[in-house]
């Protein structure tokens, strides 16, 4: 890599930080939920809620951060972000009753969902085409590494005295590094060119070493010409972005992964296994979720978001479908839990979790990115948070609950596959503004 491409490689490095914090928020709970629990004397019901209170949070950051976006520009945005995640992390871990913890957790997740509409805008916006997808996966392996962070410190922090407090409280240290790094890198040239800012748009291309910055300047305010005004996100000539990032967001979650995360522990004590064990495994599991996050990264822009979706979703159904068998039969085995849930944690993450936020990041045109990105992140976290709340209902007080959930996701990942096969299209190495042009003409 040339000196240039080192510091764009630096910037989409911090910028997908936020990814980290929200991986690691998102995690996190899975070590505190029991002791969480028994602390505040929590029904099934009041527990799912006390869970999914900072997924509502989430819902709440992917709508109010369209605005702010688009008026002040990415990068504000993102340090907002970055002091709201601090905040969070520092009130879950000085909290004195259960409507203060219910507080901290719904702002902790307004962070989140705000991230995960700036952080791959962002990079999506400044990365050259043929690096986009692994610059914006780079966001997703962030979110796992945050995610196996979360689970190593879960379990190193386990058996302290009111361990659950240091688990939360812990992310407000790279929550404070996120807010300095940030900064240290520029606003996103496609920002500034819709702001009448190209001199300054120029400058960054130059910077992350850009060729043709004229050309790709004349080509961004093209795109731009026929939405002088604000452009509506809801019309005929969107449908296919605005279906594409429906569709990848609604089958993320429907594939089951982040109830699966936030209560592996509990699904493997349902499986028979000693908490410390299953502290253990969950850490297993995160750890296989990194590397195999990794290897898509490599891979995204050589073999595409398209085949990587139909290859995982194989991978998924049968796993799935193993764990779902097992439950119902009763008919764990040595660690074979723990096979079918790598089996499927490594299918997700080559196929939905590195492909979603590339996804949606790069189908809608730089007019309505803003909107674009906010629908496609709130219909992931609407899903997560419906399925998050239900998850231990279901589980808890349906005979048979893990097996009949379990086939649910197994299902949902038959229709993925159909989907990835049928209907989506492939968008590698193609720029933003060719994109626009072949998905809403």
């Amino acid at each position: 890599m040339s000196k240039i491409n080192n510091y764009m490689f630096y910037v989409a490095f911090v910028a997908s930080l936020g990814g980290f914090l929200f991986g690691f928020d998102t995690a996190v709970i899975s070590g505190a939920e029991a002791a969480i629990q028994e602390v505040y004397g929590l029904t099934d019901y009041w527990h799912g809620f006390t869970i999914a209170i900072a997924l509502i949070g989430t819902i709440i950051g992917t709508v109010v951060c369209g605005k702010p976006v688009e008026r002040y520009g990415r990068k504000p945005t993102l340090q907002w972000v970055a002091v709201i995640y601090l905040v969070s992390a520092l009130g879950c871990g000085l909290i004195v009753n259960w409507h203060s913890f219910l507080f901290f957790r719904l702002i902790g997740g307004i962070a989140v969902g705000a991230s995960s509409v700036v952080g791959p805008m962002y990079i999506a916006e400044i990365s050259p085409s043929n690096w986009r997808g692994r610059f914006v996966a780079f966001f997703q392996f962030n979110i796992v590494f945050g995610i196996v962070a979360a689970y190593a410190s879960n379990y190193w922090l386990s058996g302290v005295p009111e361990d659950w407090r240091w688990m939360l409280g812990v992310l407000a240290i790279p929550s404070a590094l996120f807010a300095i790094l940030l900064f240290t890198i520029p606003e996103s040239p496609r920002w500034l060119v819709k702001q009448q800012r190209s001199d300054e748009a120029g400058q960054v291309f130059r910077k992350i070493g850009t060729p043709h910055i004229t050309a790709q300047l004349e080509a961004i305010k093209g795109s731009l010409q026929s939405s002088l005004h604000e452009e509506r996100l809801f019309q005929r000539k969107y449908y296919r972005p605005i279906l594409f990032a429906f569709l990848i967001a609604t089958f993320n979650q429907l594939s089951g992964i982040n109830a699966i995360l936030y209560y592996a522990p509990r699904i493997f004590e349902t499986a028979g296994l000693l908490r410390d064990s299953a502290l253990m495994q969950s850490a297993i599991i995160g750890v296989t979720n990194l590397v195999f996050t990794m290897l898509a990264m490599l891979i995204i822009d050589r073999v595409g978001r398209k085949k990587l979706l139909i290859v995982g979703s194989i991978g998924m159904i049968v796993s799935l479908g193993l764990a779902a068998k097992g439950f119902y039969e009763d008919s764990f085995e040595g660690y074979s839990m723990l096979f079918y849930l790598i089996g499927f944690i490594a299918s997700f993450a080559i196929s939905l979790g590195a492909v979603i936020w590339v996804l949606i990041a790069e189908v809608f045109p730089t007019s309505v990115r803003a909107k674009g990105q906010v629908f496609g992140s709130m219909t992931h976290w609407v899903w997560n948070t419906a399925l998050s709340w239900t998850f231990p209902i279901i589980v808890g007080s349906i005979g048979n609950g893990a097996a009949y959930i379990f086939g649910f996701f197994a299902v949902a990942m038959v229709a993925n596959l159909f989907f990835a096969w049928f209907v989506l299209p492939e968008t590698k190495n193609k720029s933003l503004e060719q994109l626009q042009e072949e998905l809403t003409t």
